[in-house]
């Protein structure tokens, strides 16, 4: 289902000729936009990413102690969310422009699972840790509860940027020989490529 989707969206705006390009093939095809893409994408990551650590820093107790929570959170918000709308502007458009590379990537499975458990977090830590933070807004010391949100968000968002990082790299690109936890894990089998059992070369 979520593969025929993905087929679908890199066939939009096909010509006839079988040699026309689709709108995802144009766009992976344009190298000055492209780069410019993938740069802003890597920037506006860093810069949203950056801002979450500098509050999550203070959440932890390990910087910025005398500084309220409130007001780090108040100066850093405005990047946090321009980070983060350009962020998810230029990734979606990197993933339209090779959607079934990408769907058929282990670390790009591995970065949307991780920046799944980064909303996740974030939206536990609004909606319910943050209801008390009147209590321990200027506290040195936060609460087990804060500790652990802040904790969770920055091993969350090094995943994230570590898991992009490594898309780049064909380990374990589907049609090469691959363990077969490696092919499951990525469909390969469903993939152009086709899975090639690791097991079964070496036999």
């Amino acid at each position: 289902m979520i593969r025929d989707v993905v087929v679908w969206l890199s066939q939009l705006g096909k010509g006839p000729g079988e040699y026309d390009p689709s709108w995802s093939e144009q766009l992976a095809s344009t190298l000055n936009f492209w780069g410019l893409l993938e740069g802003t994408h890597v920037l506006t990551l860093m810069l949203f990413a950056g801002t979450i650590f500098l509050v999550d820093l203070r959440l932890l107790g390990v910087a910025f102690r005398r500084t309220p929570i409130s007001v780090i959170s108040d100066r850093v918000l405005p990047l946090t969310v321009f980070g983060f709308a350009l962020m998810i502007v230029t990734g979606v458009a990197l993933f339209y422009a090779k959607p079934l590379l990408y769907y058929h990537n282990l670390w790009f499975r591995l970065k949307l699972i991780f920046l799944a458990v980064a909303a996740i977090n974030i939206l536990v830590f609004h909606f319910r840790v943050q209801r008390s933070r009147s209590a321990w807004d200027t506290a040195p010391r936060t609460p087990a509860a804060v500790k652990a949100s802040a904790l969770i968000s920055i091993s969350a968002w090094i995943l994230v940027i570590t898991f992009g990082r490594f898309i780049a790299y064909d380990w374990f690109e589907c049609g090469k020989p691959l363990p077969h936890w490696a092919n499951a894990a990525q469909a390969c089998a469903a993939s152009e490529r086709g899975a090639i059992d690791l097991g079964e070369v070496i036999q």
